[in-house]
């Protein structure tokens, strides 16, 4: 199993002291013991143990990238290394468990996590924690649903791949060149070159789609129809639209 160390220090003239290097000791002698292995540890700078988990720095990080890659578990030496204020500390011990995040105590070898859990009014707390977060991902997701709408009204576009002007315009321009050459009207007595031929003529030269792939009929009609510019009609009483 892997778990991240969390250390904590704070008053700043702590940092070049043995706080961290003693956390850190005993994290590791605890994780030999029950053959955890600590990848990292979050070191939280010159942190008041009052402090919240909006004004830890390594704490959210920490958070972050447990919850992108599935390492859930965190082990500190104390419970006051997680905070030394014990409504503080209840309130991250509240947040980890609604995050399904377990939490070990290295100095007893205690699973804390499991600990409230196990208390009936705490795990009341977690679960409406969690009710309470459903429901602003919910919204959250609405709120970005009404963005994109509102983005594809004004650009006329959101989401999906992206085109040649806006990964390599120059190369686009390049082909473009090509494309149109061969398919511009033939000289009497010519045909003009079908869209497989220009198709062959491009694979033929190396000249790669934007994927990097090989050009089609369809590909190069959708690219020649999608880059041509407007026709231009002429109407009776003169001008042009």
């Amino acid at each position: 199993m892997e778990a991240y160390g969390y250390l904590r220090v704070s008053g700043k003239g702590q940092i070049d002291k043995d706080g961290f290097d003693r956390q850190r000791d005993s994290i590791l002698e605890f994780a030999e013991k029950n053959k955890i292995i600590i990848p990292h540890f979050y070191e939280e700078k010159g942190i008041s143990g009052t402090k919240g988990e909006e004004d830890r720095p390594a704490f959210q990080e920490m958070i972050t990238d447990i919850l992108s890659n599935g390492v859930n578990t965190i082990v500190v030496e104390r419970l006051d290394r997680l905070a030394r204020e014990y409504v503080i500390q209840e309130q991250l011990l509240i947040y980890l468990a609604s995050k399904k995040i377990v939490l070990f105590n290295a100095s007893t070898g205690e699973n804390i996590t499991e600990a409230i859990h196990s208390d009936p009014m705490k795990k009341a707390i977690i679960q409406i924690q969690g009710i309470f977060a459903e429901l602003e991902k919910s919204l959250l997701i609405k709120r970005l649903k009404k963005a994109r709408i509102r983005k594809k009204a004004d650009t006329g576009k959101c989401e999906g791949a992206k085109g040649w002007s806006e990964i390599d315009p120059e190369r686009k321009h390049e082909v473009l060149k090509v494309v149109r050459r061969l398919r511009r009207k033939p000289r009497l007595g010519e045909r003009q070159k079908s869209y497989q031929q220009i198709a062959d003529h491009l694979n033929a030269e190396g000249i790669q789609t934007l994927r990097g792939g090989k050009w089609s009929p369809q590909l190069v009609r959708a690219f020649h129809k999608e880059t041509s510019p407007p026709i231009r009609k002429k109407l009776t009483g003169g001008g042009a639209v």
